[in-house]
């Protein structure tokens, strides 16, 4: 899940770009150089990392710990609701050996995958197929689908390729992917990968099955238009992938995120236009709308907001965008600043807080259904 400052820094970084010459040799200096510092310092940080280089299983969302803010600006205060007084109940710190088993949260949820940011592959992935965790430093990025024995994987010296390894048979096969704007994103049956393209004048997504057959939709900017953290995600059935919408006529700043008008539907088959929502913000991926459909958690121009589908009413306020729906009215979402996991109702009521193990408490988590 690309946060607004990565975007925001992606944009920087373009604009930068289309004025500056080429330089032959540089990203691959760049790129080597770079890889060597990261080895180093992932030898000083654990020897036995490097023992997991087969082994690897999928996350789905990716829910990470904000930094803490600065005393001098202080962060937004949210207030989902009057009524958000009571005292969650808190669950034990996980014991020293927790990578022994599942961590299963509040709502049947469970950790897959904790990656440090950026891309530096140290971290724990869950095997299913021993019901436990082990550390890894193989990949740039590993992502495990929310269900089966699929994990997918990226290197920054295959920039073109996407890996799919197979942990019920320790088999590893690349596919070619093209270049993609984002990291893959596992549908909610954990049968296709999603990529969002943005090559020139090429905009688009891209689909990958578990066989690697590749399917490429090209969709036309100025039909659908997007500006501002334009990534395709999946929906909650996995049949179609949605693509935010900028609000025409409105003032955009890049301070703040852009207006949006709605999400636009694709077909995640045949790429074609399905339906629109006309949601004031942008739904982190499929586990963002409820089970019946009716709401989505969304990403507002200014704070996470719950709205209803078919009218884009803000219900209300929510202190995280990255939440993931664990029932009809039960929310689960790590705690901004803190790095807890919470269960909480759809006013932004805590109910239920879980503590991370201390070895997690600066990762990049992914969880999916237990």
């Amino acid at each position: 899940m690309t946060t607004y400052l990565d975007e925001v820094l992606r944009g920087a970084v373009r604009d930068l770009a289309d004025g500056a010459a080429p330089a032959p040799g540089l990203a691959a200096r760049a790129l080597g150089r770079g890889r060597r510092l990261r080895r180093r310092r992932r030898l000083t940080v654990s020897a036995a990392a490097v023992v997991a280089v087969v082994v690897a299983a999928v996350p789905f969302v990716l829910l990470r710990p904000r930094p803490a803010p600065t005393p001098a600006t202080p962060p937004p205060t949210v207030t989902p609701s009057p009524s958000i007084t009571s005292s969650p109940s808190v669950r034990p710190v996980p014991a020293a050996n927790w990578t022994a088993t599942p961590l299963v949260l509040p709502g049947n949820w469970e950790v897959t995958r904790a990656q440090f940011t950026g891309g530096s592959g140290n971290g724990f992935l869950l095997d299913r197929s021993r019901g436990r965790y082990v550390p890894t430093d193989r990949y740039d990025g590993i992502f495990p689908a929310p269900t089966g024995s699929l994990v997918a994987v990226v290197e920054e010296d295959r920039p073109r390729e996407v890996g799919l390894v197979d942990m019920a048979t320790g088999k590893t096969r690349w596919h070619e992917v093209g270049p993609a704007l984002n990291r893959p994103t596992w549908s909610p049956d954990g049968r296709h990968l999603l990529f969002t393209t943005d090559q020139l004048d090429h905009f688009g997504f891209v689909v990958v099955d578990r066989d690697g057959r590749r399917r490429t939709h090209q969709v036309s900017r100025q039909r659908y238009f997007c500006t501002d953290q334009c990534s395709f995600v999946w929906t909650r059935d996995g049949r179609e992938v949605a693509l935010p919408q900028t609000a025409k006529g409105k003032p955009r700043s890049e301070s703040i995120r852009h207006p949006r008008s709605g999400v636009q539907m694709f077909s995640a088959d045949d790429g074609q236009p399905t339906r629109s929502e006309p949601l004031p913000g942008d739904p982190a991926g499929p586990w963002a709308w409820s089970p019946d459909g009716r709401r989505v958690v969304v990403q507002g121009q200014q704070e996470p907001l719950l709205v209803e589908t078919a009218t884009g009413r803000v219900v209300n306020a929510l202190p995280v965008a990255d939440a993931v729906w664990a029932g009809d009215d039960r929310l689960l979402y790590r705690q901004p600043y803190e790095g807890d996991f919470v269960l909480a109702d759809t006013a932004g009521r805590e109910l239920v807080r879980q503590p991370l193990p201390e070895q997690l408490s600066e990762l990049e988590v992914s969880v999916a259904p237990h």
